[in-house]
């Protein structure tokens, strides 16, 4: 049992604790609008679009969350050298984020346009080139990244597998923390298809389908979940894992032989999308403060379930998560053993 006031006290040890985010940065599109009728050309829906938005997507989502919570978040990333590239830049600095952000001439900048009517997504067209990063590029960002890691507690891969996370930047990222007296802890927001680059890092966050994908086996279900946990321990030797669950809450691997299950409040759920950026900058923030594993996975579960009860990729405050506390009972925490 977590009891609502450790929770209180563990939101208000989130304030200015610093995050260092390395991942694929781009630019989330919306198009807002109405169905009133069906296109003539084409079985498809015709939307009037009332409304656009444009907002920071990807790694940049985490530092959203991370900085909406309170928190010093310092980007790394990469966008083309092009118009929505530049957007990034701008809403980096507008969001209070630091970053240090490499441009890439060879490719556009990463964007991804949503069309939604009446709160359902319609259609998603992307615009990406998902390649490595060339080697100047790379030594570019290590060179930046070798003089300030050694003052971030708390490092977050936030891999969309549109390039920035790479067996070269692994590598490198992993040969730089070795030596370092006190290593930052590793979080990887995972993409099943660079499983194999994660090895030994200090905790991932895959929802089912991706944990699922990486265990080569169904995680469906409390059995399947814990089968496919453990597998994925077999194959990347990580020290944590937690599996997002949707409306079910998440499963805690604090390791392959302590399983523990926080169950989610029921609440309406308009979408999705960018939860997994909120709970991985919650973890990455509690765990910045000196926070145990699961109190700060507890706070990742709460403000998970404030961001998919909005349209888009929201965010939510430390205000925000505290009141959503208050108003919530103690959050039970049980053991899941097979």
């Amino acid at each position: 049992m977590i009891s609502k006031q450790a929770q209180l006290k563990a939101v208000a040890r989130l304030a200015g604790r610093k995050v260092c985010i390395i991942g694929d940065l781009m630019l989330d599109h919306y198009m807002i609008g109405t169905v009133e009728r069906i296109s003539p050309e084409a079985p498809v829906p015709v939307v009037r679009v009332t409304r656009e938005d444009r907002l920071l997507g990807g790694a940049g989502n985490v530092a959203r969350n991370v900085a909406a919570l309170g928190g010093k978040p310092l980007l790394f990333g990469c966008t083309g050298d092009d118009p929505e590239g530049a957007a990034l830049v701008r809403m980096c600095a507008e969001a209070g984020i630091e970053s240090r952000i490499l441009k890439d001439k060879t490719r556009p900048t990463t964007r991804k346009t949503r069309i939604i009517a009446h709160n359902q997504q319609v259609v998603r067209v992307d615009s990406e080139q998902p390649d490595p990063l060339p080697e100047p590029l790379l030594d570019e960002m290590f060179s930046k990244l070798s003089k300030i890691l050694p003052e971030f507690p708390v490092i977050v891969l936030s891999d969309y597998g549109k390039g920035i996370i790479s067996r070269g930047l692994m590598g490198r990222l992993m040969d730089l923390l070795a030596p370092l007296p006190q290593r930052p802890l590793v979080l990887v927001d995972p993409k099943p298809v660079n499983y194999d680059l994660y090895q030994g890092v200090d905790l991932l966050t895959p929802n089912t389908k991706e944990a699922g994908e990486g265990a080569g086996l169904p995680a469906k279900g409390r059995d399947g979940v814990l089968a496919a946990g453990r597998a994925l321990f077999k194959r990347l030797h990580c020290k944590h894992l937690l599996v997002t669950l949707g409306a079910e809450g998440m499963a805690l691997f604090e390791s392959p032989e302590v399983v523990r299950h926080i169950p989610t409040v029921a609440q309406k759920v308009f979408d999705v999308t960018g939860a997994g950026d909120t709970v991985i900058a919650t973890l990455a923030l509690g765990l910045a403060a000196g926070l145990d594993l699961i109190t700060a996975s507890v706070l990742a579960n709460h403000a998970a379930g404030l961001v998919v009860a909005q349209v888009g990729a929201a965010t939510a405050s430390a205000l925000e998560l505290a009141q959503a506390v208050e108003h919530l009972p103690d959050t039970e925490v049980n053991s899941w053993i097979e």
